[in-house]
């Protein structure tokens, strides 16, 4: 019996590694059919990644690329960068969570999507808006964040495809890629954003002028060693840029392209199944094989084709009402497209915290009982993909295998442990670090309700977008932020510069909010400083008539990864020496309404900039 029970599991193994053996043929034909394009082959399984003749690799475009995804300066208020909602070591999505209440607008039922985290509403000119949903609070997105990783295979991206193949330069409307430049479609959506990354209405000479003067990646810290080398001598972006284009001009269409030069390196072909698809037999265990045979047999291949575990296509798979989110129908206006949504590589899929285009399911056994329609799971079939009219179930023993298959045999090492080149910095979303901090708790006004004190954006020097906001206050009321190098006493400061008033947002008790940009010098001797600010409220139900927020305290930060160089915005003539020259330069700019005069960054000549200026003077610099 133990002999005959061997033999059976030998016979077994050995016709599996015979199904194997032809894997990379079988996967290669598969491949045919979806994207033509990549049809070959390469080392692992994998076609060789297709760089655009517009857009060719070279290691500094591929760095700059990578400096850009990390840093958090290039959203409008400092807190998002493209990698916040694409970690390496979550398959290249988003980790945390984000609660968006979905259509009707309810939290708490069938129709939320576990989204990403994104920048609180704000106007044109940067200011606080209250939204319906969010408040002053981040906001949330309608769907979850896409793998970033093997999104250099698919001819079209977004959930919906919205990101053509064709790429169409935003700022000229010329075509800059004629044909796989779906990458650099994608890279421009988000900074643009007014959930992701922007404020309404912003463009992108607000975006570039903001590179130009941005310490590059000054809020991030652990650099890796490319990305060090490539900023310690205190290059700034347009050095970066000079060295990947030829010159330093910055442009949405240069950005597009470095960032997705960058996406394009990012290639999971060493994962145990790669291994075994080049002819190491042991790299799967038999269990995983067994996992991956049961896996080709069934519908699920259908979707999830070949070495890229993907087709790259769109499928309504019944998932949720096409009322909820009519998918790549918003896109073609199709109907054959209602509720259908691009189908996701599996590689990695074992690092993946949700599952779905809106995060409903959080495990892949929750996946398996969706398609298996059990345990609750519901497929609506409106428009459902005519491949899951009937039920996708295996035995518990195959589903163990498959999942097995899915979770350790195709998940890249270099991936999970975030190894080069899935290396990246540490953001400062991650570091925890509350700055600015709130210290106090605030007096209360009308309606016994205590103004909030909305402080999200990071104190970096040279952050000409840093700003504050007030909410639940009185509303159309007059408010103030006093501003003071020392701390609160008796939870109120004593005000060394009072900024305001401002006319507050709202009607009524709590109603009231209201923006008070601060833009923050660029001037390396505030480094490490510490001030305190808070908003005060003229409130006749507040004690003295005058309420008040908690206090915010705020740490001036330079850079986080140690390579801030020393610079002297002060030293306009340029000479490295600090004399009359630079008090003439100044007085000349500032008559005549010159850029060089605009010290705070606000695009105004005033009182401010006098002082910006007179105070980087007086503090010297060390050259």
């Amino acid at each position: 019996m133990n002999r005959g029970f061997d033999m059976t599991r030998t016979a077994r193994f050995v016709r599996a590694q015979r199904i194997a053996r032809s894997l990379p043929l079988l996967f290669a034909v598969a491949a045919i059919l979806p994207s033509p394009a990549l049809a070959q082959p390469g080392p692992g399984g994998l076609p060789p990644v297709q760089f655009p003749p517009e857009n060719q690799f070279s290691v500094e475009k591929s760095t700059l690329g990578k400096a850009l995804f990390w840093d958090a300066q290039l959203s409008s208020d400092n807190t998002m960068s493209c990698g916040s909602c694409h970690i390496h070591a979550s398959s290249g999505t988003d980790p945390r969570v984000g609660v968006h209440p979905g259509s009707d607008g309810i939290a708490g039922n069938a129709d939320d999507i576990l989204g990403s985290p994104g920048v609180s509403s704000s106007d044109e000119n940067d200011e606080y808006l209250k939204s319906i949903l969010f408040g002053l609070l981040p906001q949330t997105t309608t769907r979850q964040a896409q793998p970033a990783i093997m999104s250099m295979f698919a001819p079209e991206l977004f959930w919906d495809g919205r990101a053509s193949n064709e790429f169409i330069d935003p700022q000229t409307g010329a075509v800059v890629i004629a044909t796989g430049g779906a990458l650099e479609s994608q890279a421009v959506g988000p900074i643009v954003s007014e959930v992701e990354m922007a404020h309404q209405s912003r463009d992108w000479d607000r975006v570039v002028a903001k590179l130009r003067t941005a310490r590059p990646l000054a809020l991030a810290s652990d650099l890796p060693p490319d990305l060090a080398d490539a900023v310690l001598d205190g290059s700034g972006y347009p050095d970066l840029f000079a060295a990947a284009f030829g010159d330093d001009e910055i442009t949405a269409a240069r950005i597009a392209m470095a960032i997705a030069t960058y996406e394009r390196t990012l290639l999971p072909d060493q994962s145990p199944f790669d291994a075994f698809a080049a002819g190491n037999q042991n790299a799967l265990t038999p269990q995983q094989i067994n996992g991956l045979n049961a896996f080709v047999a069934s519908r699920c291949s259908a979707c999830h084709v070949g070495p890229q575990f993907t087709g790259n296509g769109f499928r309504n798979i019944g998932l949720r009402p096409i009322n909820e989110d009519a998918g790549r129908f918003e896109v073609t206006n199709n109907p054959p497209d209602r509720g259908r949504f691009k189908v996701p590589s599996l590689r990695n899929v074992g690092l993946r915290e949700r599952f779905m285009h809106n995060g409903q399911l959080s495990t892949l056994g929750e996946v398996f009982d969706f398609y298996a329609r059990r345990n609750g799971q519901v497929s609506f079939p409106q428009n459902r993909d005519p491949l899951l009219d009937t039920p996708i179930a295996f035995p518990q023993p195959v589903q163990n295998d498959i999942i097995n298959f899915l979770v350790n045999g195709l998940t890249d090492p270099r991936v999970a442990n975030e190894q080069f080149p899935f290396d990246r910095p540490m953001l400062l979303s991650e570091q925890g670090i509350d700055n600015p901090l709130l210290i106090s708790v605030g007096v209360a006004g009308a309606g016994a309700l205590t103004p909030q004190m909305v402080a999200l954006s990071p104190p970096n020097l040279g952050n000409a977008d840093f700003k504050v906001g007030i909410d639940g206050a009185l509303g159309g009321a007059q408010a103030w932020v006093a501003v003071s190098s020392q701390p609160p006493v008796g939870g109120m400061l004593d005000a060394d510069e009072l900024l305001g008033p401002i006319t507050l947002h709202g009607s009524g008790a709590g109603e009231g909010f209201g923006t008070m940009r601060y833009p923050i010098p660029d001037i390396v001797a505030l480094d490490g400083q510490v001030a305190y600010m808070q908003w005060l409220v003229a409130d006749p139900s507040a004690p003295g008539g005058l309420a008040a927020s908690p206090v915010a305290q705020m740490t001036y930060v330079c850079s986080l990864n140690g390579l801030c160089t020393n610079n002297c915005p002060a030293d306009l003539s340029g000479d490295g020496v600090l004399n009359f020259f630079d008090v003439s330069a100044f007085l000349s700019a500032y008559s005549a309404g010159e850029p060089a005069a605009d010290f705070t960054g606000d695009g105004l000549l005033n009182f401010f900039d006098v002082s910006a200026f007179l105070g980087a003077y007086s503090g010297g610099c060390a050259f």
